[in-house]
């Protein structure tokens, strides 16, 4: 009976660990590849520990080209995105206008468009716009399928939120910018960097809707598309390793830093505007 109830309290836990344990397999399969020397180009077994890819992440010059590309084009189409999306989220949750129920429906689409299909059809616009396929093709695709990413991650922070914190800060004599910056702000900036982190990364790894919009511009995913038919360098695992841990320490500090903005926030609404 002891056994019985204590399989029954933890089961949910087991399935859990379980599901993360699957997510996280092939990261690390990843991350260990990262220390491997390969006994062949077109060989993924591990065969000997090495530093040497870490070391020399840059060994193959293209790569690093390609990944320096990624990375640009994913932080311009990040910061317009999460910009864009947002100020509407904001609009869609604090503010109520005509035609706002058929937004929220059109939020989705590009969510839900495949991306077969919006390749496609961003290059049946650009080509019919007389627009060169290059570098700022690709921003205008990513900047597109980013943003709804966006407005619904920062929606659910916005959704969530404790309105009443920013009513106690105004009923204490704050101005609407200092319930703004103090208050708001704080609370919901978890959620705007979450939904760059996200934006980020689809952009980072997308590659059919670059492929069809990228014209002689190589990133990435389109070097790793190509050098998979001729052996991928294990170099490319450390940069994925690496990509990994960046994340990973910017979540675990963002979250760190929205409970102390929420327990800074309850001290605000307790102090009147204008005292320390």
């Amino acid at each position: 009976m002891k056994v019985r109830r204590w399989l029954a309290d933890r089961w949910v836990m087991g399935v859990a660990l379980l599901v993360l344990g699957y997510l996280t397999l092939p990261i690390m399969v990843v991350a260990g590849l990262s220390f491997n020397r390969p006994s062949s180009r077109l060989s993924y077994d591990f065969n000997e520990f090495t530093l040497d890819n870490w070391k020399q992440p840059c060994a193959t010059s293209d790569m690093c080209d390609a990944v320096v590309r990624s990375m640009q084009i994913g932080l311009i189409a990040t910061v317009a995105s999460t910009i864009l999306g947002t100020l509407m989220a904001f609009a869609l949750v604090r503010h109520s206008f005509r035609g706002r129920s058929g937004l929220n429906g059109l939020i989705f689409l590009p969510m839900a468009t495949p991306e077969l299909v919006m390749g496609t059809s961003l290059l049946a616009l650009f080509v019919a716009a007389g627009v060169p396929q290059g570098f700022w093709t690709i921003v205008i695709a990513h900047v597109m399928f980013c943003m709804s990413f966006v407005v619904v991650t920062v929606k659910a922070r916005l959704s969530g939120m404790d309105r009443r914190l920013e009513e106690a800060a105004m009923d204490l004599y704050a101005s609407e910018w200092q319930t703004f910056r103090r208050i708001t702000l704080p609370l919901v900036l978890p959620g705007i960097v979450a939904a760059a982190l996200l934006a980020f990364s689809l952009s980072f790894d997308d590659f059919i809707i670059t492929n069809f919009n990228a014209g002689t511009t190589v990133t990435f995913p389109m070097y790793v598309w190509g050098a998979s038919q001729r052996g991928i360098p294990p170099q490319v695992n450390v940069i994925g390793t690496a990509m990994f841990v960046i994340a990973l320490l910017l979540v675990g500090a963002t979250s760190l830093r929205g409970r102390r903005a929420r327990r800074a926030a309850l001290a605000v609404v307790a102090t009147p505007a204008g005292k320390p």
